[in-house]
């Protein structure tokens, strides 16, 4: 496995990290093989573990502390975020900060996530959700000032709302925000634009999350694919967002390298890019593990890929159902 310098935390992360919201909480999931496939990634050099409260009310968080305590001697960084006040995924522009983050919850729920993980700091604490308008607030402000002199938390992120990716330039621009986390995939490449340029120029780290657009680029998917009720993609991929789904997964398909297969080239093509400090792929099973960890080898897509892949750029609007 390859690593990156994750901006200002000087940190050497994994290039595949571990995306675990699939984890728990969504149909499918059984706990011992999804320790074994986080055994499995510490083993083949996984380093970089994304969590949340908000993945099953902090059990994904014990999930991640269980791993961290059965690899104590090696440096594994543990990531989480602090679901907004109102529960509401994602936040809308006329939310106010009270309604999501008051200095006395980001408190209480960063206290929550350090007894989840049963830690003494968290390596990095993201918002879950964000508003750029928020930026020049105190209350975030003095709260995480406070969380970071106590020693409960190293250092901070915001994580941007679906296809929003500049909603977070002026609060970045404040110099608390080590990372940012953005979808970042072949469908969806507007954070190049002004995101991925700002975070260069004040050292941010980068996450990509989604690189598979939530299975569409896993070419796994079909205009007859559903999901069971209680699963959130039964909300997401509703018909006139399947369909899409398929139509574009289905042109990428004969660009495809003799000896790749889709979930590669698209991880390759977020990993041809350097801004990109890790990539976090959700993995429920070691075979999903062993492959995705794979593709950190060096080995990018070629240039001229690259650039017929731009082609398929997907410009996108939130929606009632892109939470």
């Amino acid at each position: 496995m390859k690593t990156r310098r994750f901006g200002r935390t000087n940190w050497q992360v994994s290039e595949v990290g571990y995306g675990m919201w699939g984890l728990a909480g969504w149909t499918g999931s059984d706990i011992e093989e999804v320790n074994k496939s986080l055994d499995r990634s510490v083993e083949l050099g996984c380093n970089f573990f994304d969590t949340a409260w908000g993945y099953a009310e902090g059990k994904s968080e014990e999930i991640l502390g269980g791993l961290l305590r059965r690899h104590k001697e090696t440096t594994l960084y543990a990531a989480t975020k602090i679901p907004p006040k109102n529960f509401t995924w994602p936040s809308k522009s006329h939310f106010k900060i009270e309604d999501c983050f008051p200095a006395d919850h980001i408190v209480e729920y960063t206290e929550k996530s350090l007894r989840n993980l049963k830690v003494e700091q968290i390596d990095l604490q993201q918002f879950h959700v964000w508003e750029d308008a928020w930026a020049d607030r105190d209350e975030w402000k003095m709260a995480i000032e406070k969380l970071t002199k106590e020693g409960k938390v190293a250092h901070w992120g915001v994580s941007v709302n679906r296809w929003e990716p500049n909603n977070c330039l002026q609060t970045l621009e404040t110099g608390l925000i080590s990372s940012v986390q953005v979808i970042y995939n072949i469908f969806d490449q507007n954070p190049e634009d002004q995101l991925f340029p700002l975070c260069k120029k004040l050292d941010v780290g980068v996450i990509a999350r989604v690189p598979f657009d939530e299975g569409s680029l896993t070419g796994l998917m079909t205009y007859e694919t559903t999901f069971p009720a209680n699963d959130w993609r039964s909300t997401y991929f509703v018909p006139e967002n399947l369909i899409s789904s398929v139509d574009h997964a289905n042109a990428l398909k004969p660009l495809v390298p003799e000896g790749m297969d889709l979930p590669e080239m698209a991880l390759r093509f977020i990993l041809s890019n350097p801004d990109v400090g890790t990539i976090i792929p959700g993995m429920r099973k070691i075979k999903h593990v062993e492959s995705n960890t794979a593709t950190s080898d060096g080995n990018g897509l070629s240039t001229a890929l690259v650039e017929e892949l731009r082609a398929h750029r997907w410009e996108r609007q939130p929606t009632s159902w892109s939470q």
